[in-house]
């Protein structure tokens, strides 16, 4: 078989993209968002329809229950929407897992989500938010009219909570770049983003995370709409740094779709690039014995995480 891109450059490296321990199990519970971002790899909105049911979510834990699975990483569209979102929280709360809530920061303060910020503030739950800047300009072109103000509100009302000042509630930022180009230094920008925070809003976080714009979904679509497609993905290949394939997501997180089918990261989900064994693979027919000797499934994305210094879903890898 031809191999692609992505794996043709990890051989001539000499470098073996294999499957470690699975530590995370990460639920995209679906689409529906309040907010359209322009970088979006899902192309979430409001008008989406595909929201985790709660039969879905109750055959997640029952196969979750019986694993040594101990951080479950909640991520959508906005994961809060979905009618079952605190039944999941405390579900896998009381099975004492670890949750991570991928928060827009925004649906705290929607109506019909109050008392939103306090429950996770009593679960427990680490927050990390999208903040693609410290500046409304750039914040409001990524992702809409209104959406800085907001954020800003929702940051304030997490610091009063506890976020970011008590051990037991992390809160992380998370920067996507705003244009076709690679993130720059995680370090220096955690530096810029707390002092501009800090001395404009009180604003308190822990760490920032750089996390690097893949070429699908609605941001292809920004690229191919500006004629950049084509030189972002050869920005992305020409940065390829083996160095960041060890820390690569896909080798350690199980990724579940809505309706609980299995990949191998949430960027292969929304290009519908489904694991099989035999069939088209649902989590709850998982063997993790099995899984750790499937093959991870690359494309000419997967460049987009080891691009530079790498990019996860806890930001820079090297």
């Amino acid at each position: 078989m031809r191999l692609n891109h992505f794996d043709q450059v990890l051989r001539d490296q000499g470098v073996a993209l294999q499957r470690a321990e699975s530590e995370v199990l990460q639920i995209n519970v679906g689409k529906l968002c309040n907010l359209t971002c322009m970088h979006c790899h899902v192309n979430a909105g409001p008008k989406r329809k595909e929201v985790m049911t709660r039969e879905t979510v109750d055959r997640i834990l029952d196969w979750l229950r019986g694993t040594t699975i101990r951080t479950v990483d909640l991520t959508g569209g906005a994961p809060e929407m979905i009618p079952d979102f605190r039944y999941l929280v405390s579900e896998l709360k009381a099975m004492e897992r670890h949750v991570i809530d991928r928060c827009n920061l925004t649906i705290l303060l929607e109506p019909g989500h109050e008392g939103l910020a306090e429950f996770m503030r009593a679960q427990e739950v680490e927050i990390v938010a999208s903040m693609p800047c410290y500046s409304p300009d750039n914040v409001e072109e990524q992702r809409g009219e209104g959406v800085f103000d907001g954020s800003i509100k929702a940051l304030q009302l997490l610091n009063r909570l506890g976020y970011a000042r008590e051990s037991a509630l992390p809160l992380h930022l998370v920067y996507n770049p705003n244009g076709a180009f690679l993130p720059g230094d995680q370090v220096e920008l955690e530096r810029d983003y707390k002092r501009e925070l800090r001395a404009a809003f009180g604003i308190e976080f822990d760490q920032l995370y750089t996390i690097t714009n893949l070429p699908i979904a609605r941001f292809a679509s920004y690229l191919r709409h500006n004629n950049e497609y084509e030189n972002y993905l050869a920005v992305l290949r020409e940065a390829f740094n083996p160095a960041a394939v060890e820390g690569l997501m896909c080798r350690k997180t199980i990724s579940v779709g809505w309706q609980g089918e299995v990949y191998d990261c949430d960027f292969n989900q929304q290009l519908g690039m489904q694991l099989k064994n035999g069939k088209l693979l649902s989590l709850w027919d998982l063997d993790l014995e099995e899984f750790s000797k499937m093959k991870i499934l690359t494309a000419e994305h997967c460049f987009g995480c080891t691009a530079g210094a790498g990019s996860s879903c806890g930001g820079a890898l090297v």
